[in-house]
């Protein structure tokens, strides 16, 4: 069969042909509800539907210094600024709560800093003009509030200390922590860069030279990363939390307020039933695009399109990635991993001077093992050979060559949303 899949591209659209496959089936989540009144639904979200928590007015007074934790632009396409500049007049009008009073700190976790125009997109306008807006900085001042079972130093920001903490954030798939969101924007959201460490470095295999296997997306129960941030998490006193779900289409699906743990408990679940896709069996190609800007800004925030295509590629097949990637690899010290690489060494490295950066490189490298990767990406070639994909910046040369003829295909348009589940193996 013959089919013209349109793929985001960055914020363009690239229309791939597929000819002679003997299937295609498109991957797409299931239908989502889409919140129709974003004002009525954040009411309810901080009022009669708190979960396991006193409605938001009852655990501030107007008095209260408050820090609103909230993602960075990574995660813009959760449209933060909009849920803060709700989140923002109720607090002032509604609690009475003055406008020095509240702070918004930004979860940066090991990522590079906020420009001012980024704040106000993050923050939303409204606050961004009326109280304090600042970055998180990992290598700053950071206080020791506890130790976990597995022995991490929880050190967060001065500013999640003492006062009245709200986090907001977006609840997805994440490739280590199984889920994003919640307690994610304590540790490593505002946490100490040896913090994250020491959390992260939980991701590589105690035993052999490869990932830990009960690391990894949709995986929470012993998952020894998501369990050292729940712990971390309830070390900082959150007096509410916002988990945000939203449509592929970038629209609110679901607003789920309450405690830390279990309001973004609730938000997993919802999330597991619209973007996790069972199928019968592993396709011989696999296209896959990151879901375009901004979820493919650049290729340590991109591979997860990549990551979870490999879950519906069986082992040999052919992937064809989409990932723009404007701004080049991301993380400062994604590509330095690239001479352990080539002199064999890679797993040594890691394992010595454990990065947050150095995983997904590690993992992404990992995964593309698993058979032939071509990449359509600004990133050049000599970046993309040695981790084990070929890269094109051309549509047509990327797809030349591919014999899609009797193959069996999936078309994943959003593979940085959508996580293949095979029957019988997850």
């Amino acid at each position: 069969m013959d089919y013209t899949a349109s793929m985001k591209y960055g914020t363009e659209v690239v229309d791939i042909e597929i000819k002679g496959a003997e299937s295609v089936e498109v991957l797409n989540p299931d239908p989502m509800p889409e919140i129709e009144d974003t004002a009525e639904a954040f009411r309810i979200c901080v009022e009669e539907g708190a979960i396991a928590s006193a409605p938001l007015k009852e655990k501030i007074g107007p008095e209260d210094k408050i820090t609103i934790i909230v993602s960075d632009i990574t995660r813009s396409w959760m449209h933060q600024g909009d849920i803060l500049t709700l989140l923002g007049h109720y607090l002032h009008e509604n609690m009475q709560v003055p406008f020095e009073n509240i702070c918004v700190l930004i979860a940066l976790g090991t990522h590079r800093k906020s420009t001012d125009k980024e704040m106000e997109i993050i923050a939303g306008s409204y606050l961004y003009q009326n109280v304090t807006v600042v970055d998180h900085d990992c290598d700053g001042e950071c206080t020791l509030v506890g130790r976990t079972s597995r022995g991490t130093d929880v050190r967060v920001n001065p500013l999640v200390i003492g006062r009245k903490v709200i986090v907001v954030g977006g609840t997805v798939h994440h490739m280590m922590a199984g889920f994003g969101g919640g307690r994610k924007n304590i540790l490593p959201g505002v946490s100490s860069r040896e913090t994250i460490r020491q959390n992260h470095s939980r991701a590589l295999d105690p035993n052999i030279a490869h990932s830990d296997p009960r690391v990894g997306c949709a995986l929470l129960q012993d998952n020894p990363i998501n369990e050292d941030m729940n712990e971390a998490g309830a070390m900082v006193e959150v007096a509410y939390s916002i988990n945000i779900v939203v449509s592929t289409n970038g629209r609110f699906s679901g607003l789920f307020g309450g405690s830390l743990y279990e309001a973004w408990q609730a938000s997993c679940v919802f999330q597991k039933k619209c973007y996790e896709k069972w199928i019968d069996y592993e396709a011989d190609i696999v296209l896959v695009s990151s879901g375009g800007f901004p979820k493919d800004m650049n290729l340590y925030q991109g591979c997860k399109g990549m990551l979870n295509g490999m879950r519906a590629m069986k082992e040999g097949g052919t992937m064809l990635w989409l990932a723009k990637c404007p701004e080049g690899c991301g993380a400062p010290d994604y590509t330095a991993w690239l001479l352990p690489l080539k002199e064999g060494r890679l797993d040594e490295a890691l394992r010595a001077d454990f990065t947050i950066g150095g995983f997904i490189f590690y993992l992404t490298v990992e995964n593309l093992k698993k058979g032939n990767c071509r990449t359509l990406t600004t990133i050049d070639n000599d970046t993309t050979q040695p981790m084990g994909m070929t890269a094109y910046t051309d549509p047509v040369e990327f797809i030349k060559g591919v014999d899609f003829t009797g193959k069996r295909v999936y078309v994943i348009p959003y593979g940085g949303s959508v996580v293949p589940m095979v029957k019988g193996i997850d």
